[in-house]
């Protein structure tokens, strides 16, 4: 589990003038602000992130076919269209949210990015910064339930958000 200050350090380091750049800042976002799994963030598609009345929400494709929405948190609503924007996928509704990237180049491809992507992404972005502790996807889900309960949320609420069977 990070802290919220070495959360915030490492979506802070990411380097967002580029569309990889506000790809990763949002996918590690989904997982920590949704608390969700990998395999439901790199399954989303675009139309998966949508607006319900006066706010945004996220729709997860978790284990054994279930379906989970989320409410986005604000600073989630505030990534993902910026990512999406730079992305020019908004209106590509069934479409990979999350595409894998070619090479270094910084362009997307159509394909989505799959769960080994994702965690060489996060060792990327940890190296970036320095980060000595091993950190994995699973870790940005645990972050995130551990902020929901030490700012006072319940228990039950969080196993509700995060999709799980048992407290």
């Amino acid at each position: 589990v990070l802290t919220g200050e070495q959360a915030r350090a490492l979506l802070d380091s990411i380097d967002v003038s580029t569309v990889v750049g506000l790809r990763d800042r949002a996918l590690i976002s989904v997982m920590t602000f949704a608390f969700a799994r990998v395999g439901a963030v790199v399954a989303m598609r675009v139309e998966d992130y949508y607006p319900q009345g006066k706010r945004w929400w996220v729709r997860l494709h978790e284990k054994g076919g279930k379906r989970h929405e989320m409410p986005a948190h604000h600073n989630l609503e505030a990534y993902l269209d910026a990512y999406i924007k730079a992305a020019g996928v908004g209106d590509e509704g069934k479409s990979p949210l999350f595409r894998s990237a070619v090479g270094r180049t910084g362009a997307l491809t159509v394909n989505r990015m799959n769960r080994v992507d994702a965690w060489r992404m996060i060792q990327r972005r940890a190296a970036d910064i320095g980060m000595k502790m091993r950190i994995s996807c699973h870790t940005f889900r645990a972050t995130g339930i551990t902020a929901y309960l030490e700012a006072g949320g319940t228990l039950e609420n969080a196993q509700l958000m995060a999709a799980h069977e048992s407290p």
